[in-house]
């Protein structure tokens, strides 16, 4: 019978580390599937690498495994999630661990997919194999949170993304001109974010207000996250940079149901994909149901950077599941639109909603990351 132990020990952690790191290189690339990062060991050296491949497949085990070949029997498997134990596109990677030979795995944390949820660890226990969980679990779960909502509760991972001047604002008003709140090494760290997530969201006010692009502009990278649009009444300019460019990058508006037929062919002729969902109480786009319709997309992170409105909305649905506020060190130094509107900024403060998890700084600006407390 094999052995089932909590794991934690230094050796563990260091290798469960690399392994957090390795997948973390997939993460925005990988959907539906979870971004996971596997490492097999043997003699203290590592003998095959694997991050889950662009759109899913092969899984991380497989990729490693294929490089261990034989050396895999004996080995030591590190991976971020409980491998699979069902037929989909290919075949359980929990039978081709028992295949290869693997003598210890060391699994960050079961995969509450209904397809998985605790089989793939039984089928390695079954065959003998020893088994020790929980080694880098609460990185683990932060890797893999759009993953697990979007099998739980049928929906992806928020991160919501919003810029501050030091006394709190995000703009100086309508007719104000576009701020410029955050630096250039700030930006560069948001162009990062952006490329994790499948879909960059916004509400149709930052689209007629900014005018954005929502691409990654980062040197060598080729990432093109889907662009999203809360827009009730499809009210999206055919000029808008979003329209305008939807041939080359993928472009979806979320519109109510009752929205104009002309307005969703008009987009429709430019390549934007429309997405009807219901309205909520105060008739616009309703935020659950259209997280939902992105699930079903296949989406499972979705970072958000819809100004304030869409921000006090997710967080008072319990939407956003992350939180990074950029604080740059000058105030706008008049009235202004704040970040974060009274009752939203106490949601943020109030450790039962939301804990603080890290704080860097970017040249001038700082930024700090909470996390939804579950």
């Amino acid at each position: 019978m094999s052995a089932v132990t909590a794991a934690g020990s230094e050796e563990d952690l260091r290798w469960m580390e690399a392994a957090l790191n390795l997948g973390s290189r997939s993460l925005g690339l990988t959907a539906p599937n979870p971004a996971v990062g596997a490492i097999l060991v043997k003699g203290g050296a590592v003998i095959g690498r694997g991050a889950t491949a662009p759109g899913g497949r092969p899984h991380a085990e497989r990729i490693a495994l294929d490089e261990a070949g034989e050396a895999a029997r004996g080995s030591t498997l590190y991976v971020t999630l409980e491998p699979c134990s069902h037929f989909g596109a290919s075949p359980p990677c929990a039978d081709a661990i028992v295949q290869a030979g693997v003598s210890h795995v060391v699994s960050a944390m079961e995969d509450p997919n209904p397809l998985v949820g605790g089989r793939g660890h039984a089928l390695l226990r079954a065959a003998g194999i020893t088994l020790s969980i929980g080694a880098g679990a609460e990185q683990a779960r932060r890797d893999h949170r759009g993953h697990v909502l979007r099998v739980t509760m049928g929906r992806p991972g928020v991160t919501l993304k919003l810029a501050e001047t030091a006394d709190g604002f995000a703009s100086g008003g309508l007719h104000d001109s576009r701020l410029r709140i955050t630096g250039e090494i700030a930006n560069l760290r948001v162009q990062v974010m952006r490329s994790i997530h499948e879909a960059i969201m916004i509400g149709l006010g930052t689209a007629l207000a900014d005018d954005p692009a929502l691409t990654v502009r980062l040197p060598g990278v080729d990432r093109k996250p889907l662009r999203v649009v809360l827009d009730t009444h499809l009210s999206l300019p055919a000029r808008s940079r979003l329209a305008a460019t939807a041939r080359n990058v993928p472009t979806l508006v979320g519109a109510g149901a009752d929205a104009p037929n002309e307005a969703s062919l008009r987009l429709a002729d430019l390549d934007v994909g429309i997405e009807r969902v219901g309205l909520d109480a105060d008739g616009r786009v309703d935020l659950n149901e259209a997280l939902r319709a992105l699930s079903v997309r296949g989406v499972t992170r979705v970072f958000s950077e819809g100004g304030p409105r869409v921000a006090a909305r997710l967080m008072a649905l319990k939407l956003a599941d992350d939180i990074a506020l950029i604080t740059a060190d000058k105030p706008l130094g008049r009235p202004g639109v704040p970040a974060l509107d009274a009752q939203a900024r106490a949601a943020l403060l109030d450790p039962s909603r939301y804990r603080l998890v890290e704080t860097m700084v970017y040249g001038a600006d700082t930024m700090r990351v909470w996390e939804r407390v579950d």
